[in-house]
């Protein structure tokens, strides 16, 4: 199970907040890139959380500098609106490309990208909220409704060519109170392509109560790697510990 770091940013700023919103200012994304690789961290994820608001992309010059410094796969995600888009960053160094705005607005793109490049480019992020009815899919970094359920929207993603799932939890994120274990639990049985769980985290048992019941392919953590609350081989860690467990 993978080990990920994911940072959103903002203005060329690494951002953080709670149900991506009221966010503060963290760091340099370089800066933190480098030091997540260099403390064993398994992937990172670079997503530009104001990029589709705009209609655009600024992590471009972000992206180049880190594949110079950081030789783990990197994701790029935020404002990449067609396969022009997919190519610049691609060649910018980016291993991967997560889509979810665009996805939303055009699902083919989902189809193209992944007979252009290979489905293992393609990572389709849902930002899911939980309604009365189970989860709702969001764009615009959690701002915009769909009324896509979120179910049915990860089966057609697979379907699509996607060749893994990028799932958020608005609810969650930021909150620190653990993950939405009915929600990662879903999507993973509705799929068979990987699934990597973002938003929620706050101390080991949060690990264990998730794998207690599910076993998703990677983990995203943000504030317990921005706030030096854990570090890459704590996390990795607590996931060992709560596999372990899982099988006695």
């Amino acid at each position: 199970m993978r080990v990920i770091a994911r940072l959103d940013v903002k203005n060329q700023f690494v951002i953080k907040g709670i149900h991506l919103e009221g966010l503060r200012k963290v760091g340099d994304p370089n800066q933190l890139a480098k030091a997540y690789y260099e403390a064993g961290i398994d992937e990172i994820i670079l997503i530009d959380a104001v990029a589709s608001l705009y209609n655009r992309n600024n992590l471009f010059s972000v992206l180049q500098k880190a594949s110079e410094e950081v030789f783990v796969p990197i994701t790029i995600g935020g404002g990449l609106r067609n396969l022009y888009d997919v190519e610049k960053a691609l060649d910018a160094g980016a291993d991967k490309v997560a889509l979810n705005t665009a996805a939303i607005r055009e699902p083919e793109l989902i189809e193209k990208v992944a007979k252009q490049y290979g489905s293992q480019c393609v990572v389709a992020s849902v930002q899911a909220k939980h309604t009365a009815n189970g989860w709702e899919a969001y764009i615009e970094t959690g701002r915009e409704k769909t009324g896509v359920q979120v179910l049915d929207w990860v089966r057609r993603l697979q379907e699509l060519g996607a060749g893994e799932l990028l799932l958020t939890s608005v609810d969650k994120e930021g909150t620190k109170s653990g993950f939405d274990i009915p929600l990662v639990r879903a999507v993973n049985n509705a799929v068979s392509i990987p699934v990597i769980v973002s938003g929620g985290y706050g101390q080991p048992k949060h690990i264990n109560e998730l794998l207690e019941v599910t076993e998703p392919s990677g983990l995203c953590f943000a504030s317990a790697l921005h706030y030096k609350t854990a570090c890459a081989s704590d996390l990795r860690d607590s996931i060992e510990s709560a596999k372990a467990g899982r099988m006695k």
